[in-house]
């Protein structure tokens, strides 16, 4: 039948796909599961071959699930999804698509696509699943249909500019956040944004501001290379679209407020001009650079407190960190006077962010946004100077908030595991404070078990961040709860660390044999002691994960360096 009626054959898995989402037969079993998983793959294989009838296949269900009003209809979205994103992640011409055939076919998904993006909010049960999954295929399609995703972006921008009303659609502009950003396609928005952000409604200029900002994060992330090859030879046009940008969004913050909404956005643009950077650093610049030696004056007199507006010391500590993290892309061989800029802020910087008796906060709605800049900064500052560990001493002292200890670890996980680039210290240069780090995981354990044997088991919601769960807890439960849950989050983070890098917690340079022996006992106990947890589901699957990984003959070499064997025993 395949090699005979090919179409037939390829509706008919398309049809058995759709039948086994959950919006057809509701909640799935193990056994559905599989079978659903069976078939996604099974669909993209065949689009290698097929890619024309897939696509239109599945844009057909997507259109259906989107007339749909039931709650697993965002589970049976994602799965949809989840077959493009696998598809248009290869980055390679279907076989069987003509380009002219495969924009056409991207025409009729990319208002499915941003349908998911612009309809599903926070509040919604599965919304992050369903926003992530969605704009992780916008972010493949544009790989190779930048051109059609632009276009719709464009048009709206241009729409926007004669449009007479207050109130305005900017979902098509937010759209930018989320694409595939070379160098090439950054300068085309930045061009695209010089042209018309002066006619635009505040609403739609914030909404640029803020899109630009995440797009150049895109760019840094997917394209290091590229960014550090800026600051070796820097490129006229970049620095001359950067620089008109600049002046426009400058003119546009004429209040407190709006600086602090545009500085993150200006500290970017200034990044990508390493020409005027340069010469920011002398006594005396052009008429043309005043503006941008006033804003990194304002700047720095913010971040130390001096702005005259918590709102500009905030916005001050986002544009800093932001600035300290596009210095790490930036090879220091390269002598760039940005480092230099950035040692001018660091130490206020860190000053304001890892105060115990003052920790950072934005209010009661910023706790995610809050951590997320704590990590940002902690890993930058690693990654510039590992050795200067002011900060980490504060994020182990056990008399500094929880929220220090989450932030500790997470970029201590962060460091291990996202490691691209060949100048960035490894995860070995903090190996000293294994012992700190192993006293944290036994008393987040007591904790935890203290409170599992005095409260009812507490289910860890899947659908919510790691932060999200850790942050929202403060408004939502009792001290004795909260500190119960506080432990168990923190406790999480500290397995997956194991499992990132088990010899970090193994580390014991100046013990010796028996007193090794114990360290690592105390540690693996604790780890078995997880796995019946099933009330704890994610942190008993990850401890098991963790105690793989100890076993592995290299790391079991590492439990007792001087009785290898003879400890392996003992602690079986």
């Amino acid at each position: 039948m395949a090699a005979h009626k090919p179409v037939e054959w390829v509706q008919a898995v398309i049809n058995r796909f759709d039948e086994q989402l959950p919006v057809k037969v509701g909640q799935q079993n193990t056994h559905t599961r599989v079978s659903t998983e069976h078939n996604r793959e099974c669909l993209i294989n065949i689009s290698k071959y097929k890619f024309s009838l897939v696509i239109s296949g599945l844009t057909n269900i997507l259109k259906n699930v989107n007339n749909m009003v039931r709650v697993c209809v965002c589970v049976s979205s994602c799965a949809s999804l989840e077959v493009y994103r696998a598809k248009y992640s290869t980055g390679s011409q279907p076989k069987d698509c003509l380009r002219l055939d495969e924009t056409m076919l991207v025409k009729q998904l990319l208002p499915e696509i941003c349908h998911f993006i612009h309809t599903y909010r926070e509040g919604h049960q599965h919304a992050a699943e369903l926003r992530s999954s969605a704009s992780g295929v916008l972010f493949s399609l544009s790989c190779n249909n930048f051109n059609a995703v632009f276009s719709r972006i464009s048009t709206r921008l241009q729409e926007l500019t004669v449009c007479s009303e207050d109130t305005v659609d900017v979902h098509d502009i937010e759209l930018i956040q989320y694409i595939n950003v070379d160098c090439a396609k950054l300068k085309k928005l930045l061009q695209e944004t010089v042209l018309k952000f002066k006619a635009l409604k505040k609403p739609a200029q914030l909404s640029v501001i803020n899109s630009l900002e995440k797009a150049f994060w895109n760019w840094v992330e997917n394209y290091p290379d590229e960014f550090t090859m800026l600051y070796q030879r820097p490129q006229t046009d970049m620095a001359d679209c950067a620089e008109r940008l600049f002046d426009l969004v400058d003119s546009f913050a004429e209040s407190a407020k709006r600086k602090a909404a545009v500085w993150p956005l200006q500290i970017i643009l200034l990044i990508l001009c390493p020409n005027i950077t340069q010469d920011l650093s002398r006594e005396t610049v052009e008429d043309t650079k005043v503006n941008k030696k006033l804003f990194l004056e304002n700047l720095r007199k913010a971040l130390a407190g001096h702005g005259g507006s918590k709102q500009l010391t905030e916005s001050a500590a986002i544009a800093c960190v932001k600035l300290c993290k596009a210095s790490t892309y930036i090879n220091w061989e390269d002598h760039s006077v940005i480092f230099l800029l950035v040692q001018s802020i660091v130490v206020d910087l860190k000053a304001l962010l890892f105060n115990p008796a003052k920790p950072f906060s934005r209010g009661a709605g910023s706790q995610n946004a809050d951590v997320d800049l704590m990590i940002d900064c902690f890993v930058s500052c690693f990654r510039i100077n590992p050795h200067n560990n002011q900060h980490f001493k504060v994020c182990l002292a056990s008399s500094s908030p929880p929220t220090f200890h989450f932030v500790l670890v997470n970029s201590l996980h962060r460091i291990i595991t996202n490691s691209p680039l060949d100048w960035w210290p490894k995860i070995d240069a903090v190996y000293c404070y294994s012992g700190e780090l192993r006293t944290m995981f036994s008393e987040s354990l007591g904790h935890v078990m203290r409170g599992c044997s005095t409260h009812a088991p507490l289910r860890m919601t899947p659908s919510l961040t790691f932060k999200e769960k850790m942050t929202s807890l403060k408004f939502k439960e009792k001290t004795t709860d909260l500190d119960t849950r506080s432990h168990k989050y923190l406790l999480l983070a500290l397995v997956k660390l194991i499992h990132a890098d088990p010899k970090l917690m193994l580390h014991n340079p100046a013990k010796q044999g028996q007193e090794i022996q114990s360290s690592t006992a105390e540690l693996i106990t604790g780890l078995v002691q997880l796995v019946p947890q099933t009330s704890m589901g994610e942190c008993s699957q990850e401890a098991m994960e963790a105690l793989l990984v100890l076993h592995q003959p290299e790391t079991i070499e590492l439990w007792n360096p001087d009785a290898p064997i003879e400890t392996f025993w003992d602690i079986r």
